[in-house]
């Protein structure tokens, strides 16, 4: 298999950069007509991949939403992971997964090994330091999965900590993206990384990200007022081509039907156009 970098910039080329999200909170599910249960979350999780399966580079189920349902709920998340990866579609479990020793090497199998929640990449927190992600980002390069490291997220709380500034005179959101970056050099810089990191697309200011060499994930576009033009604002013409922007509720506001659905995806593939290398 190749490494989960390259298959996404393969997947990218074929289908357009958009990572959609599969967020199932409760006021969705009644706005679809459907239960707050596990009957409910499966009905719209079902439409989601037949909306989306095959159709987008990247598809990103809030792990969260499916954990709120108990076991029944995972169930439904393992069902899902499984049936878009069958369908060719990377997914990329939004399970933002962070701690130290042994219970992130637990995290690590439970979402980059070969068990049932097993996916081809997984978001997680380097705020315990960058070095408590060693087993995720080892066992992701052993099985050519990949990671995206929290770096520059959009909500107010993170400023305090992310963009406090070190010793070495970088912000901490710098020293993630830096880390992230040596990573893909040492893998072999010449191919796209598989180590990606995060970066809020309604940020006033983003990191320097142009030694990255790895896809950039950018939540809050489209409902949450982030589009082309504040992608343009924080990323340098050079590293448009690594940008993946996430759209979630601007696209599951079509829903429930997959031909709506599917439509607005088209729309947006069209908009973002222009990050496609």
């Amino acid at each position: 298999m190749k490494p989960f970098g390259v298959r996404l910039r393969d997947a990218m080329g074929r289908h357009g950069p958009l990572c959609v999200g599969i967020d199932p909170h409760p006021e969705l599910l009644h706005a679809w007509g459907l239960s707050d249960d596990v009957e409910g979350l499966k009905g719209f999780a079902d439409v989601c991949v037949d909306a989306f399966a095959g159709r987008v580079a990247l598809v990103k189920p809030q792990v969260a939403f499916f954990e709120a349902y108990g076991a029944g709920g995972v169930m439904v998340l393992e069902d899902t992971i499984g049936a878009l990866r069958e369908a060719g579609t990377l997914v990329l479990a939004d399970a933002k997964r962070g701690d130290i020793g042994s219970t992130m090497v637990a995290y690590a199998r439970a979402w980059l090994a070969d068990g049932p929640l097993a996916s081809d990449a997984v978001t997680v927190s380097p705020y315990l330091g960058f070095g408590s992600l060693a087993p995720a980002l080892e066992l992701a390069a052993a099985n050519h999965r990949g990671v995206f490291v929290l770096a520059a997220t959009s909500n107010p709380e993170a400023e305090q900590l992310q963009r406090t500034v070190g010793a070495d005179g970088r912000t901490i959101a710098q020293t993630m993206v830096d880390a992230a970056a040596a990573l893909n050099t040492s893998a072999g810089g010449a191919e796209f990384g598989s180590v990606g990191v995060v970066v809020g697309a309604t940020l006033t200011e983003a990191p320097d990200l142009s030694l990255l060499n790895g896809p950039i994930l950018m939540p809050g576009v489209g409902a949450q007022g982030g589009g082309a033009e504040s992608i343009r604002a924080l990323v340098p013409a050079s590293g448009l081509g690594a940008v993946v922007p996430n759209v979630s509720r601007e696209v599951l506001g079509q829903g429930p039907s997959v031909a709506a659905l599917r439509t607005r995806v088209t729309q947006l593939a069209d908009e973002f156009a222009f990050l496609q290398v």
